[in-house]
């Protein structure tokens, strides 16, 4: 009984942590005009994803999980694991847009706005909620991930009170690939091309720092290497969850459908599967708040007060202002502009600066405008 309880208020948390944070994530975009922007769609749809995951699917695992009872019925736990397979599929089918998304405003800065244009973003989204029933409630209720090709749970054979995914190795080969192992590949290797763009410029800008002008421009040597730094950790921070999360999970269940397995050993299987669950809890983490716009959103909804609200400001904004503007001289400003073009999201959430239009003042109009409210 003790163990029960503590393994119930342990997952009641996390479901708590999944609805609030995505929830959060909903309010700062409707409540802040400059996060309302195509871009930060993908954001959107992925915390209202995770959120339906956590108020409509979680709840019924930690009652199956603490319990070992399946008390609903068995057509009940086809829908159930169909809204599973279906939401755990869309918020990684949203990570995969959200990459892409990065690629091309850090790959094609000056032509991104007419790239992503608010029909592609619509037709994206779309297509992520069409393969996600595609690959859920269509073969679980049409019984093509069963052995025997027949509709799971509700068989005279099947076991009373007990709510069952079945597998059979092509469901569980194309599921696995077609929804996370190819988009992970993707990922890696968007990322990856992202990361080289933003080493290869930073070099580019450093190596023009010569001569006399050498001693003048360490301020400005150092904030590129914060910068390539914070870069770095994004990059790895971002797709590290990613993996550890979901990749568990991915390969024990393809495995266990290439081997007909009937019984899957239990105790690995929810392992697994609640830390694929966690990742819709860290997605508000790292896809929001490693954004400037989305923190100072944050702190508008949950810090009405003026003392926190200043704060904030400082700690976010100013070290980085005066750093910029009394201590790098203006060839510094001039690289760190064209070095800010190249961050993941933090290029303005979308609103692409042309690098070859700015001059040396650029930066230090960019950080005025981001203490805008």
């Amino acid at each position: 009984m003790t163990s029960q309880i503590a393994l119930a208020v342990t997952l009641s948390l996390l479901i708590l942590l999944t609805v609030s944070g995505n929830i959060l994530v909903c309010l700062a975009v409707y409540a802040t005009k400059r996060l309302r922007n195509v871009t930060n769609c993908f954001i959107v749809s992925l915390a209202v994803t995770d959120f339906l995951l956590g108020a409509l699917v979680l709840p019924f695992s930690t009652l199956y999980q603490v319990t070992g009872d399946w008390p609903l019925g068995p057509h009940f736990c086809n829908i159930y694991v169909s809204l599973d397979v279906m939401l755990c599929t869309a918020s990684i089918l949203n990570l995969f847009a959200i990459s892409l998304d990065r690629y091309f405003a850090v790959t094609a800065p000056l032509h991104y706005p007419m790239l992503v244009l608010p029909w592609r973003v619509g037709a994206i989204l779309a297509a992520i909620w069409l393969v996600s029933v595609g690959v859920s409630f269509v073969p679980i209720h049409l019984g093509w991930n069963t052995r025997d090709l027949s509709v799971q749970n509700i068989r005279e054979s099947d076991p009373a009170r007990d709510c069952r995914f079945e597998l059979n190795p092509t469901y569980a080969v194309v599921d696995a690939f077609a929804t996370f192992y190819l988009p992970l590949l993707a990922m890696c290797w968007s990322y990856h091309r992202v990361f080289r763009i933003a080493r290869t410029q930073a070099k580019s800008i450093m190596s023009t720092q010569r001569g006399p002008t050498i001693s003048s421009s360490s301020t400005g040597l150092t904030m590129l290497a914060l910068r390539e730094h914070k870069a770095t950790v994004t990059l790895a921070v971002v797709l590290g969850a990613f993996l550890v999360c979901w990749f568990p999970y991915f390969t024990f269940f393809t495995v266990m459908g290439i081997r007909n397995e009937e019984n899957p050993p239990r105790t690995m299987q929810s392992v697994v599967l609640w830390l694929g669950y966690a990742n819709s809890a860290v997605n508000p983490v790292l896809y929001a708040t490693l954004n400037r716009d989305f923190r100072s959103a944050y702190i508008k909804l949950l810090c009405r007060r003026r003392c926190c609200k200043t704060g904030t400001r400082i700690s976010v904004v100013k070290l980085e202002e005066e750093l910029t503007n009394r201590h790098t001289p203006p060839l510094n400003r001039a690289g760190l502009q064209s070095r800010t073009c190249v961050l993941l999201q933090e290029i303005e959430n979308g609103k692409i600066v042309d690098c070859n239009a700015t001059t040396g003042a650029t930066v230090t109009n960019i950080v005025n405008a981001n203490k805008r409210p």
